[in-house]
């Protein structure tokens, strides 16, 4: 549940009109089974590492282990800003929308609200953040399934729409043919299709505080890529099915057009209910996948040794005070920089999940290799990726040809260029100032590990 609420979103809600405008209704599907395909395909090789290696870091800490140490100190300070900046984006979008009903009601009230009370409940405990976030996707999944059943009754002629025309069925599919705007539409579509599924690889961050991660984390890969294809294809299906590809786009939740032509009533604020608890469901699940990112770059030596701390409950809070800090600064350049430096932060994040998804299945290959010099047996595994070496060669292909996407969007390019700049950046800061301390303390953990291992002897 909490990788399902990580990712089903406002780019899901508002994003899916957008696929369904440029690919066409029947391009719209298709781009939502390769995108959940590149999905499962990296959540299998993040299960084999998350099994093997719980820990709170999941990705990064594979990427320094298995990858590169400079590769891990990017990746994770990559991710952690760019869930540090969604957050802020999430807080200020459920302000805006709570002036629906509130209208004099000022947005940086609500953001500081929201702000509260997820500090609140990611400090109380991981019990209560993971708690929140099962209530939060609940309420998502349920209203999802109402809408299939509601849309698809009307799509059948089964419930009569609201303006008299007849049951649309599958003409919206004929119509508009297989691909209306071209293979390189479906292309960039890949892009946003494929940041709507990211948010299910916190099930690896999740894992370093999960019960049992040998037997949760396989069952919760399996449960979240049939769910989360069942929800976002067959939604996407009812949506190109009612309204025409011509009428959907981001103006507008596509949700909401269906809704209103239906005839639901309140249908507006209905959708405005549901995606309020989309961002908080978001800002939730970021603020807790951030957190713990921070803590484990702090415990690798690639952060200050405060920020690794733990409070009584075991919630690293000098981590999520100083997250919490960088969204609000964040938000206050939504507010007075957001046609530019705020346009850059958000390049960034998108950029960042996409690059975690390849820094998994890049560990994978690094883990397996390293796992075999050392004389382990792949039999001894108690969770391990189908078709290896084949699986997460595709899946790594699969990733960067997406991240590659960018460049065929004007509006998206600017992420290669600015996460090119980040990443170099990084790379410098590491080997100038960070290599050191992370060597000193990769040493005294080992150090650690082996007098650990004697007094078990």
């Amino acid at each position: 549940m909490i990788s399902l609420g990580g990712c089903i979103g406002t780019g899901f809600f508002i994003g899916s009109g957008y696929t369904i405008y440029e690919a066409g209704s029947t391009g719209a599907i298709f781009a939502y089974l390769v995108g959940g395909f590149i999905m499962y395909l990296t959540l299998l090789c993040l299960g084999e590492l998350s099994v093997a290696m719980p820990v709170s870091g999941s990705f990064q800490t594979y990427a320094t282990k298995f990858i590169g140490s400079g590769t891990g100190f990017a990746i994770g300070w990559l991710y952690w800003l760019g869930w540090a900046v969604t957050i802020a984006l999430e807080f200020l979008s459920a302000g805006q929308l709570m002036q629906r009903w509130l209208p004099d009601s000022p947005v940086w009230m609500w953001c500081l609200i929201f702000a509260a009370l997820m500090f609140f409940l990611n400090a109380l405990s991981a019990k209560a953040f993971g708690e929140t976030e099962f209530i939060f996707s609940s309420i998502k999944i349920l209203a999802i399934i109402l809408f299939i059943g509601v849309g698809g009754a009307a799509m059948f002629g089964l419930i009569e729409m609201n303006d008299g025309q007849a049951a649309p069925f599958f003409s919206h599919f004929t119509t508009d043919g297989l691909l209306p705007n071209g293979v390189t539409a479906l292309l960039i579509t890949m892009i946003s299709v494929n940041f709507s599924f990211q948010g299910t690889e916190l099930i690896g961050i999740a894992a370093g505080e999960s019960e049992n991660p040998e037997k949760t984390i396989p069952r919760s890969i399996r449960q979240t890529v049939w769910r989360t294809l069942f929800f976002f294809v067959l939604s996407v299906f009812v949506l190109a099915g009612v309204i025409p590809r011509t009428e959907a786009g981001v103006s507008e939740s596509p949700f909401v057009v269906v809704l209103d032509r239906i005839g639901v009533p309140y249908s507006a604020d209905i959708m405005n209910f549901v995606i309020l608890i989309a961002l908080l469901s978001v800002a939730n699940s970021g603020l807790y996948a951030a957190t713990r990112m921070l803590y484990s770059l702090s415990r690798e030596g690639m952060a200050s040794p405060r920020l690794g701390k733990v409070n009584e409950r075991g919630v690293p809070i000098n981590a999520l005070l100083i997250t919490l800090a960088i969204s609000g600064l964040s938000l206050l350049s939504g507010v007075f920089a957001a046609e530019t430096v705020f346009v850059w932060l958000l390049s960034l994040a998108g950029l960042g999940a996409q690059i975690g998804w390849i820094a998994i299945t890049a560990s994978l290959l690094g883990f397996r290799k390293k796992y075999i010099s050392q004389g382990g047996k792949i039999e001894d595994l108690k969770f391990k990726a189908p078709l290896y070496p084949i699986l997460p060669a595709v899946a790594l292909i699969a990733n960067c040809i997406v991240m590659a996407s960018l460049a065929f969007d004007a509006e998206q390019r600017m992420a290669l260029y600015w996460g090119g700049g980040f990443y170099i950046c990084c790379y410098l800061v590491y080997h100038l100032r960070v290599k050191k301390k992370h060597r000193i303390k990769t040493y005294e953990q080992e150090l650690q590990l082996n007098e650990g291992k004697k007094m078990v002897m």
